[in-house]
This record gives C-alpha cells, structure tokens and sequence, in this order.
C-alpha cells in the first residue's frame, strides 16, 4: 500500500495549535492577575499599615513620658506639701503621739487621718488617707490637692459646695490646698483612679474664731 508522509506531516500538525493555545491563555491570564496585584498593592499596603501614633515604639515611648511626668509633679507636689509645714512650724507626730485624739496632739503637729480626724497617726494608710495640720494656734485643717474650680468657690466664700481633695496633685487636683476642719459639714471617702479622695461639703464659711 502506498503511504503518503506529507499527509502523516498534516496529521500530526493538526494536534499543536490546542496546545499552544492554551500556552498562550495561561501565560495571558498570569500577566492579567500580576497587573491587577501590581495596581492593588498599594491600597494594601496603605489599608495594613499602622497609625504612627498606634505604633509600637510610639506607645513605649508615650508611657514613658507619662510616667515621667507624674513623677516630676508628684515630686513637686511633695516639696509643696514640705514648704507648707514648714511655713506653718509643724513637726511631725511622733511614736508616743501615734494614734492620739486630735484634743490630745499638741498644736503644731501634723499627722494623717480620715474624715473628721478624730485621731491621729504618723504615716498615711487605707485609713488616714488625708494630712492634718494642728497649727500653733490650734487650728485643725485638712490638708490635700483640689481643682482650680473649687478652690476658686473656696476662696469666694460661695455657700453649699463640694470640694474633692486628693492627697496628691493630678491632673484634676492640681492645687494645694487647705482647709480647717471645722468649715466642712459633710466629709465622705471615696475611691478614685489614683487611691482616695474625700468628698469635702461646706454649707458656709464662718469666721474663725
């Protein structure tokens, strides 16, 4: 039988093109989604990035910086608190003395207490959360930090307020302050962020006697 090889070369020609097309489609399709990936990148890159304020080493170093700075004021406010004393000649209680009545101290101490300062004790703690000056006089003041507001309806002598006294300055009792005791006609302890505070009303300020 005779062959015809130019025919067998057509045969085997026909089967190539399929193949080659689909070369061509994947390679086509490959490029499609590289272009796609190289136009989105960009938003998610922006989309995935963190706020500079929210990063990291920016955080660190904002804690850092809050810590410093209460340090430095509370350091501040303890030197206040040491000029006041001194100021006014007041010693502190001493061992025989701790836990006296306050009609038993001798003028010209301080010492810590609560509301009312029935007693008094050397060194602050979950009960004396407040300082209290005995002046020379015999005066007996609570002694702690309040706002700018209060102290200013203090100093005008306005009539039923509340006072917030802290026993160390913060951001919202920034002020040194005192008071006697006897102008206060309510007095509450209250928890707060940074340990106590007392809840100071004054109905009236009355002349000292």
């Amino acid at each position: 039988m005779q062959t015809y090889p130019h025919a067998q070369r057509q045969d085997s020609s026909v089967t190539s093109p399929p193949s080659l097309a689909r070369k061509h489609g994947s390679l086509n399709l490959m490029l499609v989604l590289v272009g796609l990936f190289v136009l989105a990148f960009p938003s998610v890159v922006k989309m995935m990035a963190v706020p500079h304020e929210f990063a990291p080493w920016n955080i660190v170093q904002q804690v850092q910086q809050t810590m410093a700075l209460r340090e430095a004021r509370q350091g501040a406010a303890a030197r206040e608190v040491v000029a006041l004393r001194q100021r006014h000649g007041l010693r502190p209680l001493d061992a025989l003395e701790n836990g006296a009545k306050i009609q038993q101290v001798p003028a010209g101490t301080y010492g810590f207490s609560t509301c009312g300062a029935a007693s008094l004790r050397t060194g602050r703690n979950e009960q004396s959360v407040v300082e209290i000056h005995k002046r020379r006089d015999g005066i007996v003041y609570y002694v702690g930090y309040a706002s700018r507001d209060d102290v200013a309806k203090y100093l005008a002598r306005k009539k039923n307020f509340h006072i917030l006294t802290s026993p160390s300055s913060t951001d919202g009792t920034s002020i040194l302050f005192e008071i006697p005791i006897e102008f206060v006609a309510k007095c509450a302890v209250r928890p707060s962020k940074e340990s106590h505070v007392l809840d100071l009303f004054v109905a009236s300020i009355p002349k000292l006697h």
